[in-house]
């Protein structure tokens, strides 16, 4: 797979969710017609809460809060605005094998080598979606768990084998927002940023790394990283 014939589109200020959506659904089209090239695209919300299709009533805390909107994408409850990343990632996992579990696993390689550049290490656990790193330096959980923070969420979509939706890196939020859901229906754990664990990166820092760490992943040959 030749990841240069990627269109990588960047959008500085706050893109409005409709906004996402309507390109997403153009674009996901168009690459499934032939018409144009796939797409990653990072960017930043306001801040807004999203459903996925598996999201639980009862872990919307703060209904009123923020606008929130039906995703149609996998997971739960996810909530987006400025200081994280955004990266919707719109590729045809037709010319990737049609494997849809190796994709996903191709995801999650690539946000932990992308952490991996500032010396953050990222974990998958069983039964929980997105990122998830250690807390050395937090009290155990109230059942004497060792303390893991999420850092970055991933849901997809597919349609006609070309993803969209996509991947959000926390790299400065206001933490305080989640609070406003369950993130993914995790109660036990809680939620951080690259800021937030002592890193002075930035929005450009992370762009970079996750340009370099893309090509690492996704032109090793279609190959999947195990589970």
């Amino acid at each position: 797979m030749n990841t240069q014939e990627i269109e990588w589109k960047t959008t500085e200020g706050l893109t409005a969710y409709e906004d996402a959506l309507a390109f997403m659904e153009t674009r996901v089209a168009q690459i499934s017609a032939g018409t144009a090239p796939e797409c990653i695209w990072l960017l930043e919300h306001p801040p807004l809460y999203t459903a996925g299709t598996s999201a639980k009533v009862e872990d919307l805390v703060a209904p009123d809060r923020f606008p929130v909107y039906e995703a149609r994408r996998g997971g739960q409850y996810t909530y987006h605005g400025p200081g994280q990343r955004v990266i919707y990632v719109m590729l045809d996992v037709a010319k990737r094998g049609r494997d849809v579990r190796c994709f996903v696993r191709n995801l999650e390689a690539w946000v932990i080598n992308t952490l991996a550049e500032f010396n953050v290490t990222g974990e998958i656990r069983d039964g929980r979606v997105g990122v998830w790193v250690r807390r050395d330096d937090k009290p155990l959980t109230a059942s004497g768990a060792q303390q893991e923070d999420k850092v970055a969420a991933i849901g997809i979509r597919l349609r006609k084998w070309v993803s969209f939706h996509g991947i959000s890196i926390n790299v400065e939020p206001d933490l305080e927002h989640f609070s406003g859901i369950v993130p993914c229906g995790i109660t036990e754990h809680g939620v951080t940023s690259l800021v937030d664990l002592g890193l002075p990166v930035t929005l450009d820092d992370l762009d970079s790394a996750l340009r370099q760490q893309f090509e690492h992943v996704f032109a090793q040959n279609n190959s999947c990283p195990p589970a």
